[in-house]
């Protein structure tokens, strides 16, 4: 991992499904930095809506996913604001989708290998401790990537 990097412009993250990663990780970002960077999150195929766990995980930090329609690379074909700065993937295959739609999408991409919680398994606390552990790695993961500017 490498260390601390002045924050870019642009961020998009990117999942297998933006039903749970993408989405927490783009609403974590926005969380810690506001309107400092520009974030959106996507699918390579993208659900028809975001998991309620991950919502909760979220809500628990102060954030709201709960209304996001998860969505496909499509929704940027003619995206005004043009690239994005850095393309985090959260998946394999959004990692390998990516580096195919570099520069168009975004400028470079990074791969956070980050376990998909929709596959763990037990009661409804053990598979919620799954996605709290994914929202906290995610968290950690960002803080210690990006670095807010000086303001002083």
């Amino acid at each position: 991992m490498s260390g601390p990097e002045t924050l870019p412009g642009s961020v998009l993250f990117m999942c297998t499904h933006n039903a749970i990663r993408s989405p927490m990780a783009a609403e974590l970002m926005r969380l810690r930095f506001g309107p400092l960077v520009r974030v959106d999150s996507a699918g390579v195929r993208p659900h028809e809506e975001v998991s309620a766990m991950a919502a909760f995980v979220v809500d628990e930090r102060g954030g709201d996913i709960s209304k996001l329609r998860p969505k496909g690379l499509n929704a940027f074909e003619e995206a005004e604001e043009g690239p994005f700065d850095l393309i985090v993937t959260l998946s394999p295959e959004a990692h390998h989708r990516a580096l195919d739609m570099i520069p168009a999408l975004g400028l470079a991409a990074e791969y956070w290998p980050t376990f998909d919680p929709s596959l763990a398994e037990g009661s409804r606390d053990q598979v919620l401790m799954e996605y709290r552990a994914v929202r906290d790695t995610l968290d950690k993961r960002i803080a210690s990537r990006f670095v807010r500017p000086s303001t002083g």
